[in-house]
């Protein structure tokens, strides 16, 4: 080469970077966050000069130094980032893009907080389109104004993406035509919008290659797309954040895109109020968010048939209606913070493999969960207000079977009601199989009902207690009669010494040995015996009690013969209930012959226990110490009577 050559090579050189440089000193800031380094020193042969960092420039993945050669530059450029783009530089930007042709490095630009009019934003995406950049990202567009028709010219482009955030439009009055045409008929595959108050977007004017549109956080309404049928690439739709109302006309502005697979159309105003409105989807769509937004039940009545993932979370849904939807393709379903009381079944989602019920509205759910939706491989029911009760059991078990199908378990499952199992995990939390089975409750309890029954009813065959109950009432009535035909008698006086009693078949040892005994003889003893003391006319059992009253001691001689006896039986339950009424002891016990345990009846279980527990007389077979005997007699019965009849001492009946 040259002399003169490679000094007019480096004349231009040393141009290029110092119309860099003054790039730099109008505010055109490189963003250094995709790469790790960029060279800050530009060493011109022989020279000890240091040019500062060179804007603009990037490179891909590592550390290079940057020649001269403007060719080299553009072909190790891949990304750029430019901030404080004005009306006053943006003729520097333009002329600075249109050295990256087609066929250059330079992929990605990205403009911030961009001040500019509607002419100079179109010029600079025209440069842009005719470069080779595939990516353009711009942020916080501020100050749009004058807008106007532009014939722009979209041929012989690499874009590919177009993404504008914060775009905020300071023009009152202008034709909207002017504005979304620009953008609705773009040639490129992805196009972004957001945050930008947009209120409609125009339907392209032919078939369009779009096959992502994201309109995220701006006013769209339910016109938007309604009869367009040009968007026939569409695969992925994101109306997220916008004023969309009318769930039926969301479906109908799908119908036409024949290629759409996703829709995002959560957090907006979304109602369907199940009138006769037939909703029409396109037949391609299998993933659908129509999260937060005002759903109800009826929501199932409008619903893609071949969606395959479906997003219902923070709506009002209270129930999934059986038998409203028939979703065989559904296998993700997310209906967390809704209003449900129960887990859903799977009649009508067949192939169902994921369901989230989290936050929901559920105190016991079904425990035949997965019998119904066999295909389920995780269930996420976590952060319910669950009730620990036995219904919740069947649950708790079905966790243990599930083999881990239960997503957050144990973490998320806690009680909440009742309030002293409040903050218990599910897995803690256990009541007996007696406690919870209705069934074996009830047999365990008839079948103590009926032991205790039969050992009731034979206790009370064995003690005879049907007859103690009516002796008792017997008894009780006596008394009453006798209250009301003589009140003035019932402070009773003692008339007698000793009340008899004995059995028929006694009844000659009665005569022959204790009357004569006890009445004859020194001290003056009035007994009383039935045969001569009984008043005619009253019952026996009136009379039974009226000398047992009258009398101060009872002497009843035992003898077999003597339980045997159901009169004998009768006068010693009413004395031996005086005994307890009126705290005395006022039983004498005479054994006249042995009696054997087994001989007495059940139903004389006081005369047994009086036998254990109470001193008792027995009759001597020796005649010498029958003096003895009748002396301890006569001193268990002696007492002053104020009503004795000395007139009847020392006589016998």
């Amino acid at each position: 080469m040259t002399e003169n050559m490679r000094s007019l090579r480096n004349c231009f050189l040393y141009n290029c970077l110092f119309a860099l440089t003054f790039w730099n000193h109008v505010s055109l800031s490189v963003e250094n966050e995709l790469f790790t380094s960029v060279s800050n020193d530009f060493l011109e042969d022989g020279s000890d000069k240091k040019v500062k960092s060179l804007p603009l420039l990037y490179t891909n993945s590592h550390q290079s130094k940057v020649n001269y050669d403007w060719l080299v530059i553009e072909n190790t450029t891949e990304s750029l980032s430019l901030s404080e783009i004005t009306n006053y530089n943006v003729k520097k930007l333009v002329t600075l893009l249109s050295n990256f042709r087609q066929g250059s490095r330079l992929q990605n630009l990205t403009l911030t907080t961009v001040s500019v009019d509607w002419n100079a934003l179109m010029e600079v995406f025209q440069t842009v389109w005719r470069s080779s950049i595939e990516y353009f990202n711009i942020d916080s567009v501020t100050q749009l104004s004058d807008i106007k028709r532009y014939d722009f010219d979209y041929s012989g482009t690499s874009m590919k993406a177009l993404t504008m955030k914060k775009v905020l439009i300071t023009d009152l009055y202008f034709s909207q035509d002017d504005l979304y045409k620009i953008f609705a008929d773009m040639n490129i595959a992805a196009l972004t919008i957001a945050e930008s108050e947009m209120i409609h977007m125009l339907c392209p004017s032919s078939d369009s290659p779009f096959r992502y549109l994201n309109f995220l956080k701006n006013d769209l309404t339910d016109l938007l797309f309604q009869n367009c049928d040009k968007l026939v690439q569409l695969e992925t739709l994101i109306l997220q954040k916008n004023k969309f109302e009318s769930l039926p006309k969301v479906s109908f502005m799908t119908s036409h895109m024949k290629s759409l697979k996703y829709l995002d159309i959560s957090s907006n105003l979304l109602r369907h109020d199940g009138a006769d409105v037939q909703c029409q989807w396109a037949e391609s769509l299998t993933e659908l968010d129509l999260s937060s937004n005002q759903l109800m039940d009826s929501v199932f009545e409008c619903l893609p048939v071949n969606i395959k993932k479906l997003d219902l979370r923070n709506n009002q849904i209270s129930s999934v209606p059986k038998g409203m939807a028939e979703l065989k393709s559904l296998k993700e379903l997310n209906l967390a913070s809704n209003r449900l009381a129960d887990l859903p079944g799977c009649s009508g989602f067949t192939s169902l493999e994921f369901l989230n019920i989290e936050m929901n509205s559920i105190l016991t759910p079904s425990a035949d969960f997965f019998q119904s939706c066999p295909r389920v491989r995780e269930l996420q029911a976590g952060h319910n207000p669950f009730k620990c009760s036995c219904e919740l059991q069947a649950f708790i078990r079905l966790e243990r079977r599930s083999g881990g199908k239960l997503f957050g378990w144990p973490a998320a499952y806690v009680c909440e009601y009742p309030e002293d199992l409040r903050g218990t995990q599910l897995k803690d939390f256990h009541l007996t199989e007696l406690a919870c089975n209705t069934v074996l409750l009830l047999v365990t309890a008839l079948l103590l009902t009926l032991v205790l029954v039969a050992v009731v009813a034979f206790l009370c065959i064995y003690l005879d207690v049907p007859w103690y109950v009516r002796m008792t009432w017997q008894w009780t009535q006596t008394k009453r009669r006798a209250w009301h035909d003589h009140p003035e008698e019932q402070e009773t006086v003692l008339q007698f010494h000793a009340f008899i009693s004995y059995s028929e078949r006694d009844s000659l040892w009665v005569k022959n040995e204790l009357i004569p005994n006890l009445e004859k003889g020194e001290g003056c003893v009035q007994l009383c015996q039935h045969e001569r003391n009984f008043i005619p006319g009253k019952s026996i059992v009136e009379n039974i009690i009226n000398c047992i009253e009258k009398s101060y001691k009872s002497i009843f001689v035992l003898s077999p013969n003597f339980v045997q006896s159901e009169w004998c039986h009768y006068e010693l339950y009413f004395a031996h209930h005086k005994l307890f009424s009126e705290n005395s002891n006022s039983l004498i016990l005479i054994l006249l012959e042995p009696i054997p345990p087994y001989v007495i009846p059940a139903r004389y279980h006081k005369l047994k226990a009086l036998m254990a527990k109470r001193t008792y007389l027995e009759w001597p077979k020796e005649k010498s110490k029958r003096a003895l005997f009748w002396a301890n007699l006569r001193a268990a019965i002696s007492i002053n009577l104020p009503t004795a009849d000395e007139k009847r001492c020392g006589k016998t009946d």
